[in-house]
C-alpha cells in the first residue's frame, strides 16, 4: 500500500516556468506519452472523429471492440435472472462471481480480505454505507474532508450525533493525531470520509489517513471507520489494496470514469469491517435466505456480504459488460500506470501552458485553481480565464464557444462546494445570497461584481492524444490571449443626412417559438403592439415528458419547420420536407381554447431573470394542444414527444429581462432608454423585438472572410452568414448617399436609444447585392387525413389599419382582428411607429444553426467571440426593441412595412 502510495503520490507541479521545462522533458524521456493511443484512436474511438474530448473525469469514452465483443455474447448466449436455478441463470451466476473476482484483481484486493457490492454508481455505494451507519442503534458522527463531492458532504444530513467539515489537511493531521484527547468520540461509531483526488483541482489526498486513523483509534478503543471516494482518482491512477491493514473500510467508484462503460458502480468492502454494513434494517429481494412477513416479524440475511447488500437483481446484462470493457481496456493501455504517465504528461503540458500564457500587456491570462507544488495532481485542471485588464470571463461563455469550436469541457460548480468556496473565495454567507439573487450551478450567470461563482475544467485520459492538447492551447490563445491589435472606435453619427439613410429591409414574425421564420414580402404592411410583433411567438412547442418549451439550441431540426401566416383564411401553415416530400399542417388560428392551462418553462439554462428569486426561464400559463394530429405532425417531424401549445392572453406577468453588458442581478445600472418594465412578453426569451443591422452583419462576414484567407483557406470555400441566422424581427439598411459608395456604420445601433419607423422611400439602392423582395408565396398543402398533397396559392395575411377591434394597451385581440383588405398610401398615411431601444442582445451558439439545413458550424459566433466580446467575454450582436409608450397615447393602430425610413436618436 505505502509502495502504490509513493508512487502516484509524486509531486507534478514545480515552482518556475525553467523546472516545468524540465519536468516536461524528463516525461518525454521516459515515454510517458503512449504513441500507440495515436495509431488506435480512429478504430477504437470513432466517436472522437471531429471533436476535443477534455471531459474524462465526467466520463471517459468507450471502446468499439468492447460493445462488440460485449454484443457477440449476449447475442450468443442465454442470460437469465441470476435469482433462479435455471440454466441460464446459473450461467449469469457463474459469470458475475468470476467478474467480481475480476475487479479485486484489478485494484490488487484478495478475496480473503475484500468483496465487491455492485451498485449503480459511486454515489450509491456511498449512500449505501450512510444509510447502515445511520440504522445503528445509538446513530453515529460524520467527518469529512471540504475537498469532498456533494455525495460526501450530502452524507452529514444522516449523522445523528452531528458532523465536521476539516478544512484542510493539516485540521485532518491534527484531528488523527489528536484522537486520544478527543472524548466526543468515545463509545460513538463514526465514519471519516474523503476524497482520493479532487474532482475540481485534481489534487491527490494522502491515501495513508486511512491507516493512521485505524492505528489511532485501535489505540484509544473507537470505533472509526473510513469511506475512501475513489471515483476521480481511479479514473486514470492505480489504486492498490493489496495492503488490507492500511486500505479504506469501504471503497466508492464507478466504472464508467474508468473505462467508459459500463454505467454501474462498486463499494469495495473490506470484511474485516462489513458486520456495521450487516446491520442496515432494510432488505430487498435477493438480499435474504428467510423472511416471516406475518405474525412475528422475523428474516434471516444472506451470509455472504454482497449477497446481504446487493438489492434486488443486479444489472447483469451491464456486469457482464464490465468485463468486455476491463479486458480490451488492458490490451488497448497495459496497466493503469501507463494510463496515469500518459494523461499526466498531456495535463502537466496543458498545465504549464495556462501558466505561462500572457497577455500582450504581461498580465495573466488565467488562474489555475489548486496548483501548488507540495501535493500531487491527477490530469484535470481547474481554471478561469482573465481578460487583459484582469478582469474575470464568464465560464459559461467560454463554454459557449468550446461548443461551436467541438471542444467538450466542464463548467460550474463541479458537484464540489468546499472546492470551489475554497478557490474561488466564497463565504458562506456569499453562496447564500447569491443564492437568493438568482444565480444556479451550471446557469448562465456566473460571475458576482465580476467574480466568479464557477471554473472551467479540462480533464484528460487513457485515449485523450496531443492533437487534443494542441487544439485546446490554439483555442485558448486564439480567443484569449489579447495581442494588443488596435481596433477603431466606433463611429458616431450626428447629421439628419446619415439618421435618415436607414431603411427597413426585412421583417420576420416567428409564429413559432424557435421555428423558421415567416417573412413578409413587399408591400405587406405588418401590426406592432406593446407584446411585439402581431403574432410573433404566439405558439410554442412544448415536451411532453418536461413540458419545457423546445429551443433550437438542444432541438436544431426546429427551424426546418417552417410556419406561414394566412390571416385572410384565418390559418396558420406549418410544413417541412422529409424524403423530398413536403408534409403539411394546417391551423385554425380563430380555434376556440380551452379553459385550462398547463405551466411552460421557456429557455432552460439559456436566458435568466435578473431578479431575486427567478432564474433561467418564467413559468408561464399556456393552452396545450389536445389533438392528436397536430401533435403527432409535430412529434414526427422533430423525433421528439412533444405538443404544440399557445401563449395565455390572460397572462400580463411576464416583462423584458434584458441582459447588460458588465451587470449582475443586483446591478442598479440602466441602459439608454426608457425603463424596460413596462414591456411585455408573449414567448419571445427577453423582448418583444429584436433589431439587426445589415451594415453590422455585412461588416461580420468581411471579418469572416478576412480571417478565413489569413489561415489560408481558399477564398470560394469560405461561407458567411445570413442576416437571417441572428433571428432578427426587423433588419434595418442602409441606403447609399451616392452610386459609388454604401456609407455602411456597422454597429451604430449600439448607441441608439430609440428609432422611428415612417413613411416609405422611393427605389432605396440596398447595401446587401444579393438582396430580394418576397412575392407572394406558394406552400404546398399536406392533407393529413389522404395523405396527398396539392400545390396551391395563398395570399400573406396582411393588417387593415381600418379595423378598430385591438386593443393596444395590452397588445392585440386575435379574435376580431380583420385582415381582408391590403392598405396603400393613398388610402391612409402612417403613423409613425418609435420603439424604444432596450440594450444589445447577447449571443449564444445558436446563432451558429444554419437556418436552412439545422447543421451547426463555427461561424458567425467563433468570430464574433474576437470582435464583439465585452467586459465579462459575453456576446453581443443586435439591439433588444419595444414600442414605445408614447406610441400608444394617440389613436389607430400602429404598422411597419419593407421599405419604411427609419430614423434613430
Amino acid at each position: 500500500m505505502k509502495r502504490a502510495i509513493r508512487r502516484f503520490l509524486q509531486p507534478t507541479v514545480v515552482d518556475d516556468e525553467n523546472s516545468e521545462i524540465n519536468a516536461t522533458k524528463n516525461l518525454e524521456e521516459h515515454s510517458a506519452y503512449n504513441k500507440k493511443v495515436d495509431e488506435i484512436r480512429d478504430t477504437e474511438y470513432p466517436t472522437l472523429s471531429g471533436t476535443t474530448y477534455l471531459d474524462h473525469a465526467g466520463t471517459t469514452p468507450y471502446p468499439r471492440s468492447a460493445i462488440e465483443s460485449w454484443t457477440l455474447e449476449l447475442t450468443t448466449n442465454l442470460f437469465g435472472n441470476p435469482h433462479s436455478a435455471s440454466a441460464s441463470s446459473q450461467l449469469s451466476t457463474r459469470r458475475v462471481d468470476d467478474i467480481r473476482v475480476k475487479v479485486l484483481n484489478f485494484f490488487h484486493a484478495s478475496p480473503e480480505d475484500f468483496d465487491v457490492v455492485f451498485v449503480a454508481n459511486a454515489t450509491a455505494a456511498i449512500k449505501l454505507v450512510v444509510e447502515a451507519f445511520r440504522d445503528h442503534r445509538s446513530g453515529f458522527w460524520y467527518g469529512y474532508h471540504a475537498d469532498s463531492h456533494t455525495s460526501l458532504v450530502g452524507c452529514r444530513e444522516l449523522a445523528t450525533k452531528g458532523s465536521r467539515c476539516f478544512e484542510d489537511d493539516q485540521s485532518v493531521r491534527e484531528w488523527i493525531s489528536a484522537l486520544q484527547q478527543d472524548t466526543r468520540l468515545t463509545g460513538d461509531l463514526s465514519i471519516f470520509a474523503y476524497p482520493g483526488q479532487s474532482n475540481m483541482t485534481g489534487r491527490r489526498l494522502p491515501l495513508e489517513w486511512s491507516h493512521n486513523i485505524r492505528r489511532y483509534a485501535a489505540q484509544c478503543g473507537k470505533q472509526i471507520y473510513t469511506l475512501l471516494d475513489a471515483a476521480s482518482l481511479v479514473s486514470t491512477c492505480p489504486l492498490d489494496l493489496s495492503d488490507a491493514a492500511a486500505a479504506p473500510d469501504f471503497t466508492a467508484l464507478s466504472f464508467y470514469k474508468i473505462f467508459g462503460f459500463p454505467d454501474l458502480g462498486a463499494l469495495i468492502v473490506r470484511k474485516q469491517s462489513a458486520e456495521l454494513l450487516l446491520r442496515k434494517r432494510y432488505f430487498a429481494g435477493g438480499t435474504v435466505d428467510a423472511v416471516v412477513s406475518s405474525a412475528e416479524p422475523w428474516h434471516a440475511k444472506k451470509n455472504s456480504i454482497h449477497g446481504a447488500l446487493e438489492e434486488g437483481t443486479l444489472p447483469f446484462h451491464n456486469i457482464l459488460a464490465l468485463d468486455h470493457v476491463m479486458s480490451v481496456h488492458e490490451k488497448l493501455f497495459g496497466s493503469m500506470a501507463g494510463v496515469s504517465h500518459h494523461a499526466g504528461y498531456l495535463a502537466q503540458e496543458a498545465r504549464s501552458f495556462l501558466k505561462r500564457a500572457c497577455h500582450a500587456n504581461g498580465s495573466e491570462v488565467c488562474e489555475i485553481y489548486g496548483a501548488t507544488s507540495e501535493a500531487a495532481f491527477g490530469p484535470l485542471i481547474a481554471f478561469n480565464l482573465k481578460d487583459g485588464l484582469g478582469k474575470f470571463i464568464s465560464a459559461s461563455e467560454v463554454e459557449k464557444l468550446s461548443i461551436v469550436k467541438g471542444i467538450q469541457l466542464r463548467t460550474g460548480g463541479m458537484c464540489n462546494p468546499g472546492g470551489i468556496a475554497k478557490h474561488l473565495n466564497l463565504s458562506a454567507e456569499q453562496i447564500r445570497s447569491n443564492y437568493d439573487a438568482g444565480y444556479r450551478c451550471g446557469g448562465e450567470s456566473d460571475l458576482v461584481d465580476g467574480n466568479p461563482v464557477g471554473a472551467i475544467r479540462i480533464s484528460f485520459g487513457a485515449m485523450s492524444t496531443r492533437s487534443d492538447l494542441e487544439t485546446f492551447k490554439a483555442f485558448i490563445e486564439e480567443y484569449y490571449v489579447e495581442r494588443n491589435v488596435l481596433q477603431a472606435p466606433p463611429a458616431t453619427f450626428d447629421s439628419q443626412t446619415q439618421r435618415s439613410s436607414f431603411f427597413v429591409e426585412s421583417i420576420s414574425v416567428f409564429p413559432i417559438k424557435s421555428c423558421a421564420a415567416f417573412k413578409l414580402s413587399a408591400g405587406q404592411q405588418w401590426l406592432v403592439t406593446l407584446k411585439g410583433l402581431a403574432w410573433d411567438r404566439e405558439w410554442c412547442l412544448v415536451h411532453e415528458g418536461t413540458n419545457v418549451a423546445l429551443s433550437q439550441k438542444r432541438y436544431p431540426r426546429l427551424s426546418l419547420l417552417r410556419p406561414s401566416l394566412d390571416l385572410v383564411n384565418r390559418k396558420l401553415t406549418v410544413s417541412y420536407v422529409v424524403a423530398d416530400t413536403t408534409k403539411q399542417i394546417e391551423i385554425n388560428i380563430d380555434e376556440t381554447l380551452s379553459a385550462a392551462t398547463s405551466s411552460a418553462r421557456t429557455c432552460p439554462n439559456d436566458a435568466f431573470r435578473l431578479s431575486k428569486s427567478k432564474v433561467c426561464g418564467d413559468t408561464i400559463p399556456v393552452h396545450v394542444y389536445t389533438s392528436q394530429i397536430v401533435n403527432s405532425f409535430f412529434s414526427d417531424a422533430l423525433g421528439v414527444p412533444c405538443s404544440l401549445a399557445r401563449y395565455s392572453r390572460t397572462d400580463t406577468s411576464r416583462v423584458t429581462n434584458i441582459r447588460r453588458p458588465h451587470s449582475s442581478p443586483s446591478s442598479t445600472k440602466t441602459f439608454p432608454g426608457r425603463s424596460i418594465s413596462s414591456s411585455q412578453l408573449m414567448l419571445a426569451n427577453e423582448s418583444p423585438m429584436l433589431i439587426v443591422s445589415r451594415s453590422s452583419v455585412n461588416e461580420l462576414n468581411r471579418q469572416i472572410r478576412n480571417n478565413a484567407l489569413e489561415k489560408g483557406r481558399d477564398a470560394k470555400d469560405i461561407k458567411t452568414v445570413s442576416a437571417d441566422s441572428f433571428r432578427g424581427n426587423i433588419v434595418v439598411a442602409q441606403r447609399s448617399q451616392t452610386e459609388s459608395s454604401t456609407d455602411e456604420t456597422p454597429y451604430y445601433e449600439d448607441d441608439w436609444t430609440s428609432v422611428t419607423i415612417g413613411a416609405r422611400q422611393s427605389s432605396p439602392r440596398p447595401t446587401n447585392p444579393k438582396q430580394r423582395s418576397n412575392a407572394s408565396t406558394s406552400s404546398s398543402h399536406f392533407d393529413i387525413s389522404s395523405g396527398t398533397s396539392e400545390t396551391t396559392s395563398s395570399m400573406p395575411g396582411s393588417f387593415d389599419s381600418t379595423n378598430t377591434g385591438i386593443d393596444t394597451d395590452i397588445g392585440v385581440n386575435h379574435d376580431k382582428m380583420d385582415t381582408s383588405h391590403n392598405v396603400t398610401e393613398s388610402q391612409q398615411k402612417p403613423i409613425p411607429v418609435t420603439l424604444d431601444i432596450l440594450g444589445p442582445c447577447q449571443r449564444c451558439q445558436m446563432i451558429s444553426i444554419d437556418q436552412t439545413t439545422a447543421e451547426s458550424q463555427a461561424e458567425p459566433f467563433s468570430t464574433l467571440a474576437k470582435s464583439r466580446r465585452k467586459g465579462d467575454g459575453r456576446i453581443w450582436f443586435g439591439v433588444h426593441a419595444a414600442l414605445a409608450e408614447s406610441s400608444t397615447h394617440g389613436s389607430g393602430e400602429l404598422y411597419i412595412r419593407i421599405g419604411d425610413l427609419v430614423s434613430p436618436s
